[in-house]
């Protein structure tokens, strides 16, 4: 049984199409699972409920976790803690694998200028913070022998299921109106981003490779790192729309953070666009021979979708 939790999102979607390449004992846990293939087991849970994220566990050999909470720092600092505590304690006590779908908060300030997976834990901000304790509460039950476990850490992403991709607020939902790309702080700096579809390859990859484990390994995203410009040029191009971004700068995040609540919580993320923010999957790709998709063609794949749906 290998099992996901929290599959309801842009990557458990995915992760769900992933899996049937390795097996077709899958169990779809969430407050609403609903089904992605013929054979998925649905299973509805509370993941902040110890008891009911032990029965969503028991009888798993992999557990992925790609849940994703509100985006809320103090939502972050309630929730995360007393879920990470819930999983691990679980996969322990049934003796499942840990594969955590990660983003690179706890890699903050410059070191976001070239992301592997020897960068240092440097948060930078209150969310940075929350996931670099999660981070440890995982290697700690590594290093001590209670699970085994991988750390699997993406960039931002985007892909068919738009959902929490900033990359398609900013730029596919403003052209799709007829308006201009937006994107934030610095649209002249490199910027690497994430394909939902890659992401959840190489999750599923890493968590059916047993010599893999018990290691952090950045997913593979291509090197190709455009600028916000050259990102809602790329887009414009696809879409037959009108090039050309908006910027909003930094303080106008701050600004707007004074009404819009979710500009608030940007905010402290300025650090990803303000400079290069590049992020190096070499690891994964020579290890398992992986080309990741090209921006272009993630990018087409995307938008077909986005017709057809």
């Amino acid at each position: 049984m290998q099992t996901i939790l929290g599959a309801g999102g842009a990557i458990g979607v995915e992760l769900a199409k992933a899996l049937p390449h390795y097996t077709t004992d899958i169990r779809l846990v969430s407050r609403n699972p609903k089904a992605v293939n013929p054979t998925d087991q649905l299973f509805s849970a509370d993941l902040t409920d110890a008891a009911q994220v032990d029965r969503a566990v028991a009888g798993s050999e992999v557990c992925y976790l790609t849940i994703g909470f509100d985006y809320n720092t103090k939502l972050w600092q309630e929730r995360w803690p007393v879920l990470i505590r819930n999983v691990v304690d679980a996969c322990a006590k049934h003796r499942a694998k840990l594969v955590f779908f990660d983003n690179v908060y706890a890699i903050g300030g410059d070191n976001v200028r070239h992301i592997t997976e020897t960068s240092p834990m440097s948060p930078t901000s209150k969310k940075g913070e929350v996931r670099a304790a999660v981070d440890r509460v995982i290697l700690d039950a590594v290093e001590k022998g209670r699970i085994d476990a991988i750390i699997a850490r993406a960039p931002d992403f985007f892909g068919p299921v738009k959902q929490t991709s900033i990359t398609m607020t900013l730029i596919y939902d403003n052209l799709v109106k007829g308006k201009s790309a937006q994107w934030l702080c610095n649209a002249k700096v490199p910027h690497s981003t994430g394909y939902t579809p890659d992401l959840a390859k190489g999750t599923a990859l890493l968590g059916n490779t047993p010599d893999a484990f018990n290691q952090i390994w950045n997913l593979p995203v291509t090197p190709e790192a455009p600028t916000g410009e050259e990102w809602a040029k790329l887009f414009a191009e696809v879409m037959n729309a009108k090039a050309g971004v908006q910027t909003l700068p930094g303080w106008g995040l701050w600004a707007l953070g004074l009404f819009v609540p979710i500009m608030k919580e940007i905010y402290e993320m300025r650090y990803q666009y303000d400079r290069p923010y590049f992020f190096d999957s070499a690891k994964f790709d020579s290890r398992f021979n992986y080309i990741p998709t090209t921006n272009k063609e993630a990018i087409r794949q995307t938008i077909e979708v986005m017709r057809n749906a």
